[in-house]
């Protein structure tokens, strides 16, 4: 090479932008197939060891905090336990909120942090706070040591197996027993965390006592019980040492089954022992019956268990599930005996496996729409360059998604499926170029044309992608349950963003110029073609804008076009007004469950609750789409996130059942689960009125789940008052058309029996009042006075002493039982009278305010907790409480002046959340104008570049009107990403009309050539982004953003293509247009 010839590549390489030296720089590099390769090889590292769920983990750190009092009444409770504890848990730093619930012996303490606080460290925290303070407790009052429980999302079972039994012979207890071993054997499956079985009947050693002969005898309870104590013992003793030998000696024997209790003596009479056996009823088996479970299918109702299995964090959940399964299967006919029967009935492995299969099948299939678009627009060759950098780019995306820390699900891989088409723009801009270079220097040399061609669009190509990071990146910061829910969209497309530019100037050019693209043999680049395809162009875009620019009346031709625009917007708007477009958080998912809770009025027995739920499964099996049923009787359902948050698995009072409904897989039945839960709404509201019962129909929430829809805080310092005021509310729910699952958070007045104890003749003959609680207590509640030692039971069994069930209905079998006064035993009945008061109210607490719940949520065709809300208000006037004070985002900060209500539930996570939103949204948009004024070192130009924004409203509301959806979260992030989507085209169109002006193209005349030569990579970017979200579209949850796109991009590009060079041209007439350009009104 000559010198000359050096010299005029080094001036050729110094013109060039960082864009055309990257290019140049890699285009013969033996380096850059190797990046290719390393980039590809850790896309499929990251697909293999990424760990896959159905929706994202949401790290929500809950804890109970339990602390009992025994005897106190629930003011008691309130006053000396509850509010202390919530002034000490409120100084926990990364608190969201303190709930507490407050009842007769117990105070029930929920610590909720900020949604990412590290749960370790939230629980150091709060175990610090709560040991550093525990001189408030009152424990010489009798206050008991505080408990904690901690829950999360890991406590979350991935995994439900139902053991249920056909065979008459078997009950709930042997499959307890085997659900039991199946524990143990199924823990050694790696990742298992928890393995808990619901409706489990704890093995006991019964004695039933007898009142008549324990009399006959002289003997009390308190005696049966302290014998047995005392008998139930045995101890190393020491060693005897003889015979040069060592011997271990050991005193006394445990319990080991009910035939060695019935050996104990628990007194004498005469000369004679008296043994337990004497006295009372002595059974080994299972304790009395507080929780049923039953499993209901098309061949009728059968006992049942269910074992519920949470794996570790960080654990591939599609992974563990296989695991535990495929273990289950080699223990059938071990463990599981024949006549046993096991149904899957919940695995979240299974489902976050199809979703993430499906997507990633949707995202291969989006790719290769995107490369046929490209093939049939540009060529075979442009569309293998395209193709394989796109793969790369999705490759290298994968990998640093998995880096940052996120795992497979749904919301990920919807990110990478609708940004095919945004990450496709770089490289479909640079092979448009180099396609475009060619036609027009046919004769260039390749590897000196291309660095041109890339650099040509460069600045452009960087601007606008830096632009789409700048709208999308601020979503990121979203706080509250919604930020981390969402958090990998902003992020993964991002990170996309970046990849497919250093792909689209390292990568594209590489496989331009090897797979021939710009080879001298390359036929189909014919000019002539180009230059067709061109001219028809040119004369379109003349045509359609000349009467804007320079023609006679153009000014007013472009009033009447800026009014049509604003006409169309305001319309666009309206739409949300009048309902043809209906707001919501999140659209319900087509899930293959859901769940009826139901809570019988205060004080119903649990066989009764079960009787209901008996009831409701039969409506439920004669459903065509519903596979099976289990139901859940004073114990709660296995919880998902919904549960979680909204604590169901504290529902273990008698009067509260749950019914987990199964259905069909969703490719198998016609009707969503929405559909079918809505349809079975009215026949289980119908069956629950018959019994008095509340109910709910519950789904789980595609989003974060809050305690219910639609939510009232009613708040006074007066309990009477709150709670009258919430009855009051709760009529305006039943008011209000559409509102169902309508409850409160007040008890149902129910009896309490109080035994009121003569101190006077207490003393005088010589008994505690303590001993005459504690033995009535065994008689009803039942008392484990001590363990039976059996070597093979998993858990603890109790020798429990009790009367017999059927005696403890009658109190006057109870007030036969005896205490022993200092002259022999006496009867309870000669030292109480009995006196019936009401229960007292459950206290609940939020955030140190004393609270009473409404709850409620929205159906019919409007179908938007939302407008439910606004509904209530109204029937709230009408009936005179439209002067109550009203609160939205915050609690009030007086409650003493007069009664408070506060709105709650899906309006606060609604508001939040577009609140963030909308914050995200302006950020973009300064990040955008920063950007643009960067570039083109004006403050005007960017606005021009920014006025197609507000055309994405015109497409995306009536999109949504179109297709009847509803405007939701989703659809938000749609409107976000098309404002750097959009904004790109607007960069493309106005750096060419300044190249055009730098080439001395008068001003009109550049305003329609950039129309012109841009509109084929516009077009091209544009439909490969709405090729992108088509295949979303189908996704309940994702359908509102894959209509922003779809509508947004193609209205706004259409009006794009003319609205941003007229509007430019119109502010710049007079700086770059000369007198000949003129224009008449």
């Amino acid at each position: 090479m000559s010198s000359a010839e050096r010299q005029t590549e080094a001036a050729a390489s110094k013109s060039l932008g960082i864009s055309g030296r990257i290019a140049k720089s890699f285009l013969q590099s033996p380096l850059t197939p190797l990046i290719a390769l390393v980039a590809l090889l850790l896309g499929i590292f990251a697909v293999l060891i990424t760990p896959k769920e159905e929706e994202p983990q949401i790290n929500v750190t809950m804890a109970n905090v339990l602390i009992p009092f025994p005897g106190a009444s629930a003011k008691e409770v309130e006053s000396l336990v509850t509010v202390p504890a919530e002034q000490i848990l409120s100084q926990i730093a990364g608190i969201d909120h303190v709930y507490s619930v407050t009842q007769p012996g117990m105070a029930v303490l929920t610590v909720q942090y900020k949604v990412g606080e590290d749960r370790i460290a939230a629980l150091v925290k709060l175990y610090d706070v709560l040991n550093s303070h525990s001189d408030w407790l009152p424990q010489y009052a009798g206050v008991g040591q505080f408990v904690v429980k901690p829950k999360g999302i890991d406590d979350v079972p991935v995994l439900t197996l139902t053991l249920y039994t056909k065979d008459q012979q078997r009950g709930a207890y042997d499959l307890q027993k085997i659900a039991h071993t199946l524990e143990t054997e199924l823990k050694r499956a790696p990742g298992t965390r928890e393995m808990v079985t619901v409706g489990a009947h704890d093995d006991v050693v019964r004695v039933e006592l007898d009142s008549e002969r324990l009399a006959a005898q002289g003997l009390t309870a308190a005696q049966v019980a302290g014998a047995l104590q005392a008998a139930n013992a045995s101890t190393i003793a020491g060693r005897l040492v003889r015979d040069n030998a060592e011997v271990e000696l050991r005193t006394g024997v445990f319990i080991q089954n009910a035939e060695d209790a019935k050996r104990i003596v628990v007194g004498v009479a005469g000369d004679r022992p008296i043994y337990l056996s004497d006295v009372a009823r002595v059974s080994a088996g299972p304790e009395l019956p507080t929780r049923y479970v039953t499993h209901y299918d098309h061949d009728g109702a059968w006992p049942a268990v269910t074992l519920s299995i949470s794996k570790k964090p960080g654990a591939n959940a599609s992974t563990v599930t296989d695991d535990v399964l495929a273990r289950v299967e080699a223990l059938k006919g071990e463990v599981i005996p024949d006549g046993v029967e096991m149904t899957v009935t919940r695995n979240y492995g299974q489902t976050a496996s199809d979703k993430a299969q499906k997507l990633i099948q949707k995202l291969i299939f989006a790719t290769l729409s995107v490369v046929a678009l490209v093939w049939a627009t540009l060529g075979r060759r442009e569309a293998a360059v395209v193709g394989i950098a796109v793969v790369l780019t999705l490759a290298a995306t994968l990998f640093a998604s998995w880096a940052w820390g996120f795992t497979i699900n749904r919301v990920s891989l919807f990110a990478l499926i609708f940004s095919i088409g945004i990450l496709v723009d770089d490289a479909i801009v640079v092979v448009e170029n180099i396609h475009r270079r060619r036609a027009l220097e046919p004769d260039t040399p390749a590897a000196e044309m291309i660095p041109g061609a890339v650099d040509e669009v460069g600045a452009p190509t960087i601007l606008a992608t830096m632009t789409v990071i700048g709208a999308l990146l601020p979503m990121a910061f979203v706080t509250g349950l919604m930020g981390p829910y969402m958090s990998p969209i902003p992020i993964n497309s991002s990170m996309g963003m970046l990849l497919s530019l250093l792909v689209a100037f390292i990568v594209t050019p590489w496989l331009a110029l090897r797979l021939g693209m710009v080879g001298d043999h390359g036929a189909h680049h014919a000019p002539a073609a180009a230059d067709k395809l061109g001219e028809r162009l040119q004369r379109f875009f003349t045509y359609v804008m000349r009467p804007f620019l320079d023609a006679p009346k153009a000014r007013r031709n472009r009033r009447l076009l800026w009014g049509g625009i604003a006409l169309a917007i305001v319309i666009s708007v309206s739409l949300a007004a009048v309902k043809l477009v209906v707001l919501k958080m999140l659209p319900f998912d087509n899930k293959s469950e859901f769940q009826v809770v139901v809570d019988m009025p205060t004080g119903t027995p649990v066989e009764r609750t079960n009787a209901v739920l008996g009831d409701l499964a039969e409506v439920l099996r004669s459903v065509p789409e519903v596979t099976t049923v289990q139901s859940y009787a004073g114990t709660s359902a296995p919880i998902n996130f919904n549960g979680l948050v909204r604590q169901y698995y504290l529902r273990t009072e008698p009067q509260q059942g749950d019914l987990q409904v199964n259905l069909v897989d969703k490719h198998e039945r016609h009707r969503k689960s929405h559909e079918i839960a809505t349809a079975v709404r009215p026949a289980l509201q119908a069956v629950a009125d018959k019994w008095g019962a509340d109910l709910k129909v519950v789904e789980v929430p595609p989003g974060p789940p809050v305690m219910s829809p639609i939510v009232a805080e009613v708040y006074s310092p007066d309990d009477a008052r709150r709670n009258a005021l919430a009855k009051q509310i709760r009529a305006a729910y039943a008011a209000t058309p559409d509102i169902h699952a309508i409850d409160d958070s007040t008890a149902d007045p129910a009896p309490q029996i109080v035994l009121r104890i003569d101190q006077h003749k207490a003393a005088l003959l010589g008994v505690a009042a303590a001993d005459i609680a504690r033995t009535v207590r065994i008689a009803l509640a039942g008392e484990d006075v001590t363990p039976a030692h059996d070597p093979q039971a998993k858990y603890a069994v109790p020798v429990q002493l009790r009367l017999p069930a059927a005696q403890q209905g009658d109190l006057n079998r109870v007030l036969k039982l005896r205490v022993m006064g200092s002259n022999g035993p006496v009867l309870i009945s000669e030292l109480v009278q009995a006196a019936q008061i009401t229960r007292d109210q459950p206290i609940y607490h939020k955030d140190l305010l004393p609270v009473t719940y409404v709850f409620g949520d929205m159906g019919g065709t409007t179908d938007s907790p939302l407008y439910g809300m606004f509904g209530i208000r109204s029937t709230l006037e009408k009936m005179g409480l439209g002067s109550l004070a009203e609160y939205w985002i915050r609690q009030p900060t007086d409650q003493y002046t007069q009664p408070a209500l506060k709105w709650d539930g899906e309006w606060q996570v609604t508001y939040e959340t577009f609140r963030d939103m909308g914050a995200a949204y302006a950020v973009g948009l300064i990040l955008i104008y920063l950007l643009v004024v960067g570039q083109f070192r004006s403050y005007v130009t960017p606005l021009v570049i920014m006025a197609p924004i507000p055309l994405t409203i015109i497409g995306v509301m009536p999109g949504h009107a179109l297709l009847g959806s509803q405007f939701t979260a989703t659809s938000m992030i749609g409107m976000i990403a098309l404002a750097g989507i959009i904004v790109r085209n607007s960069i493309l169109l106005v750096d060419f009309i300044h190249l055009r002006i730098d080439e001395g193209v008068p001003f009109a005349q550049a305003t329609i050539d950039a129309a012109a030569t841009r509109a084929k990579p516009i077009v091209l970017t544009a439909v490969a982004a709405m090729m992108g979200a088509l295949f979303i579209l189908d996704d309940p949850i994702f359908n509102g953003l894959a209509i922003s796109l779809l509508f947004g991009i193609f209205v706004s590009t259409v009006l794009t293509l003319v609205v941003i060079p007229v509007l430019y041209y119109a502010i710049n007439r007079r700086k770059y247009a000369p007198p000949s350009e003129g224009e008449t009104a």
